[in-house]
């Protein structure tokens, strides 16, 4: 089995650790999560595990959209 976690997995943990600890997400933001799990064309296991996280954290207000910090 492969455990490897690949680059763009990290890049969106990154990401998502990051709206984790704001409590917050801009659309833009959410936006930009969503192009990076899907720039290559794959979404790995770890990316799908990461998206059913962040979506979870949404669902549970646990993470709330807030408009744009332009």
């Amino acid at each position: 089995m492969n455990f490897e976690v690949s680059e763009s997995a990290q890049a969106l943990r990154e990401r998502i650790d990051k709206a984790i600890q704001d409590h917050e997400i801009t659309h833009e933001e959410y936006e930009q999560i969503m192009a990076l799990a899907f720039e290559d064309g794959v979404l790995d296991r770890h990316e799908r595990v990461l998206l059913q996280e962040l979506q979870y954290m949404i669902e549970q207000k646990d993470i709330k959209f807030v408009k744009s910090k332009k």
